[in-house]
């Protein structure tokens, strides 16, 4: 199991469905721990009732089901699913609302989902953000450049219940980044990977849990995407000039003059 682990975190996002998929059949036993611990590419569903797209996982799904934050529905019906409470469901409509205007932002574009749900362990809630950015240059409506790539960002909180207006907040946070060039200059160049932090607080409730829990995301991203553009590019960069250094640094050679006879 854990050499299994080991090999999912050095697999390439785009091929994680195939490798998972042969690793269940290779340890059936553990089947449950696999689709638990590892994280996979981010997929879209069509609300057909509210005509808006939501991002499916397996906090929204019940059996073969997905439940949509826009209208709170499974999709295809389910007639026993389960739900958020009453409470949570207002609170769950609120932060996709939010986290909406937060993409818009942040990503110019892309797909947002927020789930919620009841953590009876530590009788408080679990939010889970998910968001979806195709920057391919086929991306309908959105800016992109490049031949083949995506962002998939998935944020799970665990709140604690409320002890003296103070509340204790557990962020988990991946970002599976994906993404290939294909042109006359540079040929066809691929870069893929993932990474996940974690972060913890004791924040006041007072002025509500979506600001807290925003909050944190916001500061994390920030240094994900900061991990990301040190580890990923710039060591890449720095490789790729080692190998093969521009053309402005390289000394202008010239062949010397035929002397004349």
């Amino acid at each position: 199991m854990e050499a299994a682990m080991g090999l999912m975190r050095r697999m390439p996002p785009k091929h994680t469905e195939t490798a998972l998929s042969a690793l269940l059949s290779l340890l059936p036993d553990h089947s449950s721990d696999l689709l638990s611990q590892i994280d996979q590419p981010l997929q879209v569903l069509c609300d057909v009732d509210n005509a808006k797209e939501f991002i499916l996982c397996e906090y929204n799904r019940d059996a073969d089901s997905y439940r949509s934050p826009w209208s709170n529905k499974y999709h295809p019906p389910l007639e026993e699913g389960i739900y958020p409470s009453s409470e949570l469901r207002k609170l769950e409509i609120e932060a996709n609302e939010i986290f909406t205007v937060y993409r818009d932002q942040y990503y110019e574009g892309g797909i947002s989902s927020v789930y919620l749900w009841e953590d009876d362990d530590n009788e408080g809630f679990v939010a889970c953000f998910l968001i979806k950015k195709d920057g391919s240059k086929y991306a309908h409506g959105k800016r992109g450049y490049l031949h083949e790539g995506g962002w998939d960002a998935i944020h799970v909180i665990q709140v604690g219940p409320e002890v003296q207006g103070m509340a204790h907040y557990c962020l988990t946070s991946t970002i599976m980044l994906s993404l290939t060039t294909n042109g006359d200059t540079s040929g066809t160049f691929n870069l893929s990977g993932s990474i996940r932090r974690q972060m913890k607080a004791d924040l006041c409730v007072e002025d509500g849990h979506l600001c807290n829990m925003g909050k944190m995301i916001e500061e994390l991203e920030g240094k994900l995407r900061n991990q990301l553009d040190q580890v990923y590019f710039g060591k890449t960069k720095e490789m790729v000039c080692t190998l093969r250094p521009p053309s402005e640094l390289l000394l202008p050679m010239a062949l010397p003059e035929a002397r004349k006879p």
